[in-house]
């Protein structure tokens, strides 16, 4: 099971299991007491996945939970091999009583608007010390990745026209789709404004009070 499937099937197949789909990938939060129980919990899940783990998950320990990411390394997508993955790693937690949970799952990404992507990506690539994102096809703008995973994705929107009106970077917060609305109203009793929401659910345009903006997206619409 290695073809990509659409978002509403990868969704609908891992929704109960607490995992949510963000921005390529399937992620879940599973709450621990210690490090030490962090570690048990990741060597369980390597455990479980086995000649997979490798290839398709990645984890992130804390004292207090160990965030659990799955991709099909090499294709900057989810396959059902990995839905797979996510069902045995559940169905394994679960014998110890740790629920996996949606919690703490988002992604953020850096966007920068540019009418000549090939001309700054290489720059952006460079002081980041980025590589390119396996597996993606988006020509110019395929997203650059930290090879850590730890900071944020850069991606690049083509410009038609110069906008010396407006912030030319802006950040996109990819969030559970069923966490959205509950961020998009945060955000506005903070004393943000809604720009746009013509393309809800997909995503938001919000702006702080200065008119710096950042969108709130989810994997909806996208099919």
């Amino acid at each position: 099971m290695t073809n990509p499937l659409t978002l509403r099937s990868i969704s609908a197949a891992v929704g109960d299991l607490g995992w949510r789909y963000v921005l390529g990938t399937l992620r879940a939060s599973v709450p621990v007491g210690s490090v030490r129980q962090a570690a048990e919990v990741a060597a369980r899940c390597v455990t479980v996945a086995g000649d997979d783990a490798d290839g398709h998950l990645w984890l992130d320990l804390r004292h207090d939970h160990v965030v659990l990411t799955l991709q099909t390394l090499g294709a900057a997508a989810v396959t059902g091999r990995d839905v797979e993955l996510a069902v045995r790693l559940t169905g394994s937690l679960r014998e110890l009583d740790l629920d996996p949970a949606p919690a703490g799952t988002q992604l953020l990404e850096l966007a920068i608007d540019a009418l000549d992507i090939a001309a700054i990506r290489p720059f952006w690539k460079a002081i980041f010390a980025y590589e390119d994102e396996a597996g993606w096809t988006g020509g110019t703008q395929a997203p650059i990745v930290d090879p850590l995973r730890l900071g944020p994705a850069v991606w690049f929107q083509q410009m038609d026209v110069p906008r010396p009106q407006r912030n030319r970077i802006h950040f996109d917060i990819s969030v559970p789709h069923d966490q959205a609305q509950a961020r998009v109203d945060a955000a506005l009793a903070a004393g943000g404004v809604m720009v746009s929401a013509d393309r809800a659910p997909m995503f938001w345009i919000l702006a702080d009070a200065e008119g710096n903006e950042a969108c709130i997206t989810t994997w909806q619409g996208r099919d």
